[in-house]
């Protein structure tokens, strides 16, 4: 599929098509202002004091891509919250921390955090093009005192990739950040070509925001390029309908024919995507472009997040609201991610009873299916 962008009539300075349909003019037109914003949207007055508030501590930008999403006269629209600073974000919550998932407790080498037997996250930069107001690891893509990397982001693979070459039993590996695809082609096939040289490694993983904040990075090129590759897989992250352009879906179109499956990581956000409405329209859509819904995050205690978090209450609520509505590979697993690593959460669709399983459906319906087929120790048996 070829590339065809217009840029929006809203946008300011009116780029031509090519400068829209051209990744790299995003990434040097980012806003990263407050005049540069008032080019967008109205600011409020509440917007304007947590950029203010937030200066030094907490970077953003927005590239004028995902800018040409927000509703310029609503504060609370879906994309400005995602994108713009939020007086939450200096609030101070109970047990809020800058890592509460423990990824630097398990990190082994610079970019290595290895927390799981089989598989590793290989950190590859601290830059986004968009600094998503929720991200689970804003300390370290920020400006606060501290970095997720030991030593520094130049620095060169060899110690990582030694680390993964001298334990075999990695056979994954997800290249996440900071947002990986922030880099030019060459150099991310210089790393992904460094671990397909290591004979135990099967799957390459890439967990990127790119398709839903820039998807104009998303080139045939870079296809091309991850095909010489494959297996690879790439994990995104749509949090609401809105941002299922159709840019988006012609940027996962490219990656899918060039044989790289597409996920969707949704983290549950307060006033974003907290309602089954929104959830099950943002789970159809993706489907329509075929993006499989693969996990439905609870929103972590971060420090500088946590106005985001709901109840779990409410994560079950709209999992419920769910299943049974779609088909069952549109509903995702929703999971709690610890230090112990993600915890799937749900209601119980079945009880173990003395002649077998006492069953309920998505609509309240329940049977008893008996027999010894049936029957389930409870647990500690």
């Amino acid at each position: 599929m070829s590339q065809s962008f217009a840029a929006p009539a809203m946008a300011p300075g009116a780029p031509s098509a090519e400068q829209w349909g051209d990744w790299r003019w995003h990434m040097r037109h980012r806003v990263t202002t407050l005049d540069k914003l008032r080019e967008w949207v109205r600011v409020s007055p509440q917007e304007e004091a947590a950029i203010s508030g937030t200066a030094g501590k907490y970077r953003w930008s927005v590239t004028p891509y995902y800018a040409s999403l927000m509703d310029p006269d609503d504060p609370l629209c879906p994309i400005r919250q995602q994108a713009v600073p939020a007086q939450g974000e200096l609030l101070e919550f109970p047990d809020a921390e800058v890592d509460p998932v423990g990824d630097m407790f398990y990190r082994k080498t610079n970019r290595v955090v290895h927390k799981y037997p089989d598989r590793v996250v290989l950190l590859v930069t601290e830059t986004c093009p968009v600094y998503c107001r929720h991200c689970t690891r804003k300390f370290h893509t920020t400006d606060v005192e501290g970095t997720y990397f030991r030593d520094n982001e130049g620095g060169g693979y060899e110690e990582d990739l030694r680390y993964i070459r001298e334990h075999p039993e990695i056979r994954d590996v997800l290249l996440t950040g900071g947002d990986p695809l922030s880099y030019r082609d060459e150099k991310l096939e210089e790393i992904i070509s460094g671990l397909r040289a290591i004979p135990s490694v099967e799957i390459i993983r890439i967990g990127s925001r790119f398709p839903v904040l820039l998807p104009q990075r998303v080139t045939d090129e870079f296809c091309e390029m991850l095909a010489r590759h494959h297996p690879v897989w790439l994990n995104t992250h749509f949090n609401h309908p809105r941002e299922i352009t159709p840019e988006a879906a012609a940027a996962v179109d490219r990656l899918l024919r060039h044989g790289v499956p597409v996920g969707n990581q949704t983290v549950l956000l307060k006033g974003i995507n907290d309602d089954v409405p929104t959830m099950r329209k943002l789970m159809t859509e993706l489907l329509r472009i075929r993006v499989r819904p693969y996990y439905l995050y609870h929103c972590d205690n971060v420090t500088g997040v946590s106005h985001f978090m709901t109840s779990v209450e409410k994560g079950l609520e709209i999992m419920e609201g769910l299943q049974g509505h779609m088909t069952g590979f549109g509903v995702p697993q929703y999971v709690l991610t610890t230090r112990i690593g993600k915890i799937p959460i749900s209601r119980p669709y079945h009880e173990a009873v003395e002649d077998g399983l006492a069953l309920r459906n998505y609509r309240g319906q329940t049977m008893t299916m008996t027999g010894e087929h049936y029957r389930v120790s409870p647990p500690g048996e």
